[in-house]
């Protein structure tokens, strides 16, 4: 797990090429802090910062082949390296290290792009390759490892975070209007949009070639799934199902836990990370050391199931506490290291759960994300699965009753009449047709953010719908599937990468050089997932039912039976806690809202006065002001010089 930075392009000069790549990494040194390296080749430099955690002492990058021919800048883990090193060298390929990074450059070596399809692991990586004349990256199947790229003077520059694009002379901080509109809607940009005009993301399950002055991105790997017609037809029993299904995870679990460090684990509370918790228990000959954030306030903490599952396995257990002024105090720190503006505070606790992680030892933990996507676990797929239940009624009075049942972590949505219950849940009933249909709430309810964007701003997005750019880049088997896995696709390679597993994974956690792996994304566990029935992920109202089958005997009662509870924080009234917070005020006040340029003053000073006062009305003004207030930080970063930090922190 570590960093990269390069580029491709016109003939390099050593030393002056070096310098800039360089400095480049030294934007992402907090990636990589156990070593580096840049190598200048004739039409390329590629450098790269690492964090050691396979073969510690011969793994430095960048690493070329014996001949010269071709070299490799890679951030990531090959879990099934040891494999893939076997059949090589049964194939007479001989190693000069026991990384995973030699496996890779040697299996490009053997297979060229198809190699892609042999990796299950976790990747953004470039390959200088002079026998071909062009340059070859790609990302991994889902997006758990960044990979950004831009031209400047003739040259494609590339870097897993976009600071260190923003250290190349010519590179400018400037947002892009449509970005901004993706993020306030849909809570990402749209890739290979970011928020920054110029700067790229190459999207999950994509590959690039640079050849000359051309650059070519496609995908290699897309999510799919059964059509109607397949799903319905699925003829396995679900005995055999949860076997094979448990029989996955465990050998998903083991490979990754294969490390020259140690491993550890983030446990929520909550049915997946305890899952892997308990998979790593079975593991391993040592106690897992686990690490949790509880919460202040008992709306949020889920300590109490934490407790116990650290107590059922015996894990070494560390919990990290946050106070509402915890999170307002991280806040900053945590903006700059996600580099755009987000809706939630979510990834403040998960930051601060990193730098405790790290100052135990441990480079390495297992955590639960994906198991939600891939399994059906979140309720925004019972919702709309009752949303169309009433759409089959839409003059019920009783139907929306039911609404009631997805949501009781949310005490305030149980007292709603039955009247706003219609009214929220029941918005576009009459559009079932709708690509869109299942997370139309969402979307709406995330899009009133939209209205405090300044006049420049929507001027400059004029005519742009997030909703229906989304909706174009849709596959075109979306149709076919079952309504269930167009929700899913939805979260699947939009929600996902975009958020969960970029501002709330990689950029938190390597943040302080520690890396996340996650056993639910294996290849092989996401393609079982895809295959089975919907009605094995979602049974009436159980989300998981499978996976809650397969998994659940191994976890205490209580927390195999629990109803998926989402990981959330403290959202605006972190910031208002009744004494002002100095940077608060300063990027809220309307002289700093005008001069930044991305928010209308008026609109930002109303809603403030609103949030401080204790008046916020539910989600939409608390997503708002955390949305406003970390685009004023953002903005902050961007007039900054690339060597200052990219917020302010005080």
């Amino acid at each position: 797990m570590c960093g990269i930075a390069g580029f491709y392009g016109e003939r390099a000069e050593a030393p002056r090429d070096a310098a800039l790549v360089g400095r480049m990494l030294d934007a992402i040194a907090h990636r990589g802090p156990d070593g580096r390296g840049v190598e200048v080749r004739p039409g390329a430099v590629l450098g790269h910062v690492r964090l050691s955690i396979v073969d510690l002492e011969g793994g430095a990058q960048p690493l070329a082949d014996e001949a010269g021919a071709v070299s490799i800048t890679f951030n990531g883990e090959i879990f099934n390296y040891v494999e893939l090193r076997n059949d090589l060298e049964a194939a007479g390929v001989r190693f000069r290290t026991s990384s995973d990074t030699e496996v890779l450059l040697q299996l490009y070596l053997a297979r060229g792009e198809a190699c892609l399809d042999l990796l299950n692991g976790d990747f953004a990586f470039a390959i200088d390759d002079r026998r071909r004349g062009l340059l070859f990256a790609a990302r991994d199947r889902v997006g758990v490892r960044p990979f950004h790229w831009t031209r400047a003077g003739g040259r494609l520059y590339f870097a897993s975070e976009i600071r260190a694009l923003l250290a190349v002379p010519g590179v400018e901080a400037r947002p892009d209007p449509l970005g901004l509109a993706d993020i306030l809607t849909l809570w990402a940009p749209l890739p290979p949009r970011t928020a920054f005009a110029g700067i790229f993301e190459l999207p999950p399950g994509h590959r690039l070639v640079a050849r000359g002055g051309e650059v070519d991105v496609r995908p290699w790997w897309r999510p799919d799934f059964p059509t109607l017609a397949e799903d319905a037809a699925d003829g396995r029993g679900e005995a055999e199902l949860r076997e094979e299904l448990a029989a996955l995870m465990r050998e998903a679990t083991r490979l990754r836990l294969r490390a020259d460090v140690p491993v550890g684990a983030y446990l929520s509370g909550g049915f997946d990370s305890s899952a892997t918790t308990a998979l790593a228990s079975d593991l391993l000959d040592r106690p897992v050391s686990t690490f949790s954030v509880a919460f202040e306030d008992p709306e949020f903490d889920e300590s109490e199931d934490q407790r116990r599952v650290a107590e059922a396995f015996g894990t070494d257990h560390h919990t990290v506490l946050c106070r509402g002024a915890d999170i307002a105090a991280a806040f900053p720190e945590v903006v700059r290291a996600v580099e755009r503006p987000i809706l939630r505070t979510a990834p403040a606790p998960l930051h601060a759960l990193s730098r405790a992680v790290r100052a135990s030892g441990t480079k390495v933990v297992l955590t639960g994300e994906g198991a939600d996507e891939f399994f059906a676990g979140y309720d925004i797929f019972k919702e709309a699965k009752v949303r169309r239940f009433c759409a089959r009624q839409p003059g019920s009075s009783l139907r929306p009753q039911l609404f009631r049942r997805l949501y009781p972590y949310l005490p305030g949505l149980a007292a709603q009449s039955p009247a706003y219950l219609r009214a929220f849940f029941g918005m576009g009933l009459d559009r079932t047709g709708d690509p869109l249909f299942s997370h139309q709430p969402r979307f709406t309810t995330t899009a009133r953010c939209l209205s405090f964007l300044s006049g420049d701003l929507r001027a400059a997005a004029a005519g742009y719908d997030p909703l229906q750019a989304l909706r174009e880049s849709l596959p075109e088997r979306f149709g076919l599937w079952h309504p269930l896995a167009q929700a899913q696709y939805l979260e699947i390679a939009h929600l996902l990468p975009g958020y969960i597993l970029s501002a709330q994974g990689d950029r938190v956690a390597m943040a302080h050089a520690v890396e996340g792996r996650f056993p639910f994304l294996d290849p092989r566990v996401i393609d079982f997932a895809a295959r089975l029935p919907a009605r094995l992920k979602l049974r009436g109202l159980r989300e998981k039912h499978l996976l809650r089958e397969a998994l659940g005997p191994r976890l205490p009662a209580r927390v195999a039976a629990r109803p998926k509870q989402p990981y959330r924080a403290p959202d605006a009234a972190a910031f208002f806690p009744g004494a002002e917070i100095p940077y608060v005020a300063e990027a809220l006040a309307p002289p700093a809202v005008a001069a930044a340029g991305l928010f209308d003053p008026g609109a930002v000073g109303k809603l403030a006065r609103k949030c401080a006062g204790g008046r916020a009305r539910g989600t939409g003004d608390s997503m708002a002001l955390v949305a406003v207030l970390s685009g004023q930080l953002w903005a902050d970063g961007m007039a900054a010089a690339p060597a200052r930090p990219l917020a302010r922190t005080a």
